[in-house]
């Protein structure tokens, strides 16, 4: 737990995140300040090889209990509920008795590799990590022959669907635009779900949850005390988007936690296709409030905090990863040292799944420091992969980076993040900005904010740090690492043929 309950001028708004490992629920104020909060882990499993999965029952309680617990900390009296949450993660459930049917499928589950391979060469192209074939998976083991899921018998969510069912009692079973554009089954026009891609799935379209504004009134949360209603819905990366303000064209934040996800906020006009640009982002839906949606692209680095956690658990260079600071920080550079951040593949803008990460340049003198140094780099090399990427496939300039996310309080990644960028980073005053952006959809709904520049105008940055390398130094760094890149490429090249 954070915090206490404070003196708030204005209402307060709960939010609900669950995330890949946790569920954290904390009370918003109408100052787009976190009251207090509280946290209880959901651990998700691998029972197998490129499996993960989750107990949706588990996830489903360990929510009830930190709402609940972050209510009484301020005398049950909130304006409304806003839900954020891991994207794509799937759920199949008996809507009678509200009963899981099998695991819940994680996000980075790779168990429908096989099926996505298979329904290319039938010319429909799904990412293994998108809910679609997850679903599919779970209908094939609870209901084979889809009698029971054309009866209306079964309800298909991702983890926002399935808490808001949760929270309202089943009630409510619904999405936001966010959520659905990234299962893979939503209409490349946002218009709904894509009956064609439902139909070659198997997939009753009885099971889809309605898609819903991202910002409007759902349902009450009847399992709640004072049952407030739920009002504001979407995905982990959209409302990090939203709760650091970033709500007009240009405007761009980066999360970088186990990995990295950069997403740029591109304004009303819709993507002209939903597949990923030439320089490797991929449009989304950020949110919809009164009909209108605002739109995105995202950039993805599937290594970001997990280099870290190599070097603490698999090399022993650091004890703790907090300590990774001290120890880069210890030494001016890295000594020529360069480091490849691709444990398990590339992503933007390459999306080559057979790289992976390397050192580079190493030499006798080569030390501890240096090597620690050389991975809190990558990782900030990584982020300027994804801001140039962005630029390219939307044609805007980005002023400004803001950054959240655990590897937001290392100072080291802070400052190679402006330089290697050479933009200013606004580091959020809050870790998890998803919090945030939940709260501020859901405050949107009931007028606790008047729109989002009310709720932007909110962001006050911890910290900022500006560039400090010239354009020469810039411009050389940024090409040892791109050969360093070109190093690690294609060294798995059955993996690195696949294309999703």
């Amino acid at each position: 737990m954070t915090g206490g309950a404070g003196d708030n001028a204005g209402p307060n708004v709960l939010a609900v995140d669950v995330g890949t490992s946790g569920v954290r629920a904390a009370v918003v104020s109408s100052a787009g300040e976190v009251v207090t909060s509280f946290y209880r882990a959901a651990l998700p499993t691998s029972p197998m090889i490129n499996f993960v999965e989750f107990d949706p029952a588990e996830q489903a309680e360990a929510a009830l209990a930190v709402a609940h617990e972050a209510l009484a900390a301020v005398g049950d009296r909130v304006a409304a509920v806003g839900i954020t949450n891991q994207r794509a993660s799937t759920i199949l459930w008996d809507r009678r008795t509200g009963a899981p049917l099998g695991p819940g499928v994680g996000w980075q589950d790779l168990r429908t590799v096989g099926m996505c391979l298979a329904l290319q060469a039938q010319g429909l192209h799904l990412a293994p990590n998108a809910s679609a074939t997850k679903l599919a998976f779970l209908l094939d083991m609870a209901d084979p022959d889809r009698s029971r899921a054309s009866a209306g018998e079964l309800a298909f969510g991702t983890v926002d669907t399935w808490l808001a069912w949760t929270l309202s009692g089943g009630g409510a079973h619904v999405t936001d635009p966010g959520n659905a554009a990234v299962t893979g089954l939503f209409a490349p026009d946002g218009s709904g779900w894509d009956s064609a891609v439902l139909e070659m799935l198997r997939i009753p379209p009885e099971v889809m949850p309605a898609i819903v504004d991202s910002a409007g009134v759902v349902a009450p949360a009847a399992a709640l005390p004072g049952a407030p209603p739920i009002a504001g819905l979407a995905g982990d990366q959209q409302a990090s988007l939203l709760g650091q303000g970033c709500v007009v064209a240009g405007a761009t934040k980066l999360t970088l936690g186990t990995g990295g996800m950069l997403d740029v906020c591109t304004g009303a006009t819709p993507p002209v296709a939903a597949a990923r640009g030439p320089a490797g982002t991929i449009p989304i839906a950020a949110w919809r409030r009164a009909g209108v949606t605002t739109w995105g692209a995202e950039g993805i680095a599937i290594t970001a905090g997990t280099a870290v956690e190599w070097i603490r658990d698999g090399l022993g260079l650091v004890d703790d990863s907090a300590a990774s600071e001290a120890v880069a920080a210890s030494v001016a550079d890295t000594g020529g040292v360069v480091f490849v951040p691709a444990l398990f593949g590339l992503g933007t803008p390459r999306w080559d799944y057979g790289a992976r990460g390397g050192f580079f340049g190493m030499t006798r003198g080569t030390g501890r420091a240096e090597m620690v140094r050389a991975v809190l780099e990558g990782v900030a090399h990584r982020g300027a992969d994804l801001l140039e990427a962005a630029e390219s496939d939307t044609g805007l300039r980005i002023a400004e980076l803001r950054l959240d996310g655990g590897m937001s309080a290392n100072g080291v990644v802070v400052q190679a993040l402006a330089d290697f960028t050479g933009r200013p980073v606004a580091v959020s005053p809050v870790t998890e900005a998803t919090t945030l952006g939940a709260a501020y959809l859901a405050g949107l709904a009931v007028g606790v904010w008047a729109d989002e520049a009310e709720t932007a105008a909110l962001f006050r940055p911890a910290r900022v740090a500006e560039p400090s390398l010239s354009h020469d130094a810039r411009s050389a760094a940024r090409s040892r690492f791109a050969a360093a890149v070109d190093g690690c490429s294609g060294w798995v090249p059955e993996l690195s043929a696949i294309r999703f």
